[in-house]
């Protein structure tokens, strides 16, 4: 099937995406939400490639009067009378910010062409005064009021997190420069900014007791994203090329895509969200695969986890307050809140009568870039030995070969250079929880029975694994007590061939001692 469909793959630009008759879907009904609210003050935070930049692009072109570009668009048919007014438009996601003058720089070049733009001859000495008197100029010489948009406002402080020096400079200047939005507040129409997280040290946010924080509201909770019912009236043809492609139904290709790129909410009340970075890509290349991962690392966030000496597998599957989610300051390090605010985990299901929700990760492709990403982390062991032993502990599972699939993992193992300690047993368990589900198999740790806690339990088609894992102790006593706590017993009724596995690591010899393992005969 030919493809006829352009789809616009990181094209960030309203203008050129409309001009080149690209596939956009319309999101405009959402500025008329804006532009007739009393609100002069909006904040929205979303994960990054969630078309946040393209959103600010269509507000941007919409503020400038160019009708021409919203043809057929709902706003098109909305009274609003398309005047023009003056856009300060401050994109800060250019740069990787590794160095304070960065900003400074950033800064400087993009007022220059503002005050040129507003005849500003007198070059105030700070940033923060040329920026007000750049607000002031444009409402002046225009006769309208000023439009305000930044795109990635906290990218700065997002990349130096573990910077000390750099995020307080960042901090601190960017706080001057954002002072601004209250102290000219009689010159500004609006001012719409986006970014990852709410840093609640930033004037923004202390000094504007106005702004409106959209990122958890039902009425905009798919303002950037994909819906299902988006999808599917807009992503026909790629669809049914996708499928065509892959020799499976049209239903099956729809499920396909809902698996890999779709589960993230944001809000109380909203409907599942796709990935608009992902589908488009899936639909150009007519294939399924992690677009997303490929977009990005999780290096803020496994550095993270492991300050905070974290339970993985129960962060992923967090109740949490909704204060906790709508109080998010990336500079705390609250794993929890770092994971969802960068889309690593999302709301699955929420609770009004004790205002909590239900965390998750959101999807397939999420899921793989997470453990991909935090792996090496735990366990940096040598490339050429992992690839090789990843695949053969898939094999073993798969296959029912216990004895193979423990010798595999010490090898596993062993390959971890010695810089990396695997002296702690909840640093040992996170990695055995990342590398077995990166593997695809079902796994659960901590697992609850009546009289105990099972370390792992490993879950394929036709097997089921019960692992006690011991630090320093021995094979024997793991088994014993699996045997004495009867882990095996909740599993009677499996049809599954169950096998029960001993083991202990010895932080001595960095080995897994000969294990205990003994089949379920029920």
């Amino acid at each position: 099937m030919a493809q006829m469909v352009k789809y616009p793959i990181g094209q960030q630009d309203f203008k050129t995406l409309r001009e080149d008759n690209s596939l956009y879907v319309d999101k405009t009904q959402f500025i008329e939400k804006i532009v007739s609210s009393p609100n002069r003050y909006y904040f929205l935070a979303r994960p990054r490639r969630f078309g946040k930049s393209l959103f600010l692009s269509s507000l941007q072109y919409f503020f400038e009067g160019r009708r021409d570009l919203f043809k057929g668009l709902y706003i098109d048919s909305t009274d609003w009378n398309w005047e023009s007014y003056p856009v300060l438009r401050l994109d800060l996601n250019t740069e990787k910010y590794e160095i304070p003058g960065l900003l400074d720089s950033l800064l400087d070049n993009t007022f220059k062409k503002w005050e040129k733009e507003y005849g500003i001859k007198e070059i105030a000495e700070t940033l923060s005064t040329r920026f007000q008197n750049i607000i002031a100029a444009a409402h002046e010489k225009t006769g309208r009021q000023v439009v305000i948009l930044v795109d990635e406002y906290d990218k700065p402080l997002v990349g130096n997190l573990n910077v000390d020096d750099n995020f307080e400079h960042y901090r601190a200047k960017l706080a001057s420069v954002y002072s601004n939005f209250k102290s000219s507040a009689e010159h500004i129409r609006l001012v719409f900014l986006t970014g990852v997280s709410r840093f609640s040290k930033l004037s923004i946010f202390s000094d504007l007791n106005n702004i409106r924080d959209v990122t958890f509201s039902n009425e905009f909770s798919d303002i950037c994203g994909i819906t299902e019912k988006e999808l599917l009236e807009n992503f026909q043809e790629g669809i049914s090329s996708l499928a065509e492609k892959r020799k499976i139904s049209y239903d099956e290709a729809c499920r396909l895509l809902k698996n890999h790129y779709d589960g993230y909410r944001f809000t109380e009340e909203g409907s599942d969200i796709y990935n608009p970075w992902s589908v488009l890509n899936a639909m150009q290349d007519r294939s399924i695969s992690n677009y997303w991962g490929r977009s990005g690392k999780a290096t803020i966030i496994a550095e993270a986890l492991k300050n905070v000496d974290a339970d993985i597998e129960g962060i992923l599957s967090s109740i949490v307050s909704m204060r906790t989610l709508e109080g998010l300051d990336l500079k705390s390090a609250n794993p929890v809140a770092l994971l969802y605010q960068t889309g690593y985990i999302t709301i699955k299901d929420y609770d009004f009568e004790s205002d909590s929700v239900t965390l998750g990760v959101p999807n397939l492709e999420v899921r793989q870039s997470l453990f991909d990403d935090l792996l090496p982390y735990y366990v940096k062991t040598r490339r050429g030995t992992a690839d090789l032993v990843v695949q053969n502990l898939i094999q073993d599972l798969r296959f029912g070969k216990p004895e193979k699939f423990v010798k595999d993992l010490d090898i596993f193992l062993a390959g971890i250079p010695y810089e990396m300690k695997l002296d702690d047993e909840n640093n040992l368990h996170n990695a055995l929880f990342i590398l077995l589900t990166l593997i695809g198999v079902e796994v659960e740790t901590e697992v609850h029975t009546s009289d105990g806690r099972i370390d792992l339990v490993v879950k394929t088609p036709k097997f089921i694994y019960i692992i006690e894992l011991k630090f320093d102790h021995s094979a024997e006593q793991a088994m014993t007590q699996i045997e004495e706590k009867q882990y095996a017993l909740p599993y009677a009724n499996d049809p599954r061939r169950i096998f029960k596995i001993g083991i202990n690591f010895s932080s001595k010899t960095r080995h897994l001692d000969p294990p205990k393992i003994e089949e379920v005969i029920i």
